[in-house]
């Protein structure tokens, strides 16, 4: 999973296939223990994809580009909802917070492309019901 702009060479990845969760960063240091894994946490009621865990997260130094994709069961989206209602979501101390996100319709995949490292490290694919301006929900 390339991350444009960057050399594939620098680019660590990290996939959870059951789970279609697919993580690559470029940082200056990435721990050997970087990966996804099965996360225990309760995700919200609107999740359209199994939570996972980004372990490693942490640890991650100089940081320059995280790529999060997740694939999404669209059967899942509330009755009326645009199928381009959809984002990554991380699990924070204040609940599920969506990230700017792009939507593959065609692949059932959401993605988004961060500079830093992202809020919390137990991520989701949710529907997405907030406009331009309300940043309130997943």
């Amino acid at each position: 999973m390339a991350i444009p702009g960057y050399d594939s060479d620098s680019v660590a990845e990290a996939t959870l296939e059951y789970a279609g969760a697919r993580v690559a960063v470029v940082a200056g240091v990435v721990p050997d223990e970087f990966g996804l894994e099965r996360s225990d946490s309760e995700p919200p009621v609107d999740a359209l994809s199994d939570p996972v865990h980004i372990a490693g997260l942490d640890d991650l130094k100089a940081i320059e580009a995280v790529r999060i994709s997740l694939v999404y069961d669209p059967s899942k989206l509330p009755p009326g909802a645009s199928p381009t209602d959809v984002a990554v979501a991380v699990e924070t101390d204040d609940g599920w917070e969506p990230l700017t996100s792009t939507v593959d319709l065609e692949e059932t995949t959401v993605e988004a492309v961060l500079n830093e490292r992202p809020p919390g490290s137990t991520i989701v694919a949710g529907y997405d019901d907030r406009d331009d301006s309300d940043a309130s929900s997943a």
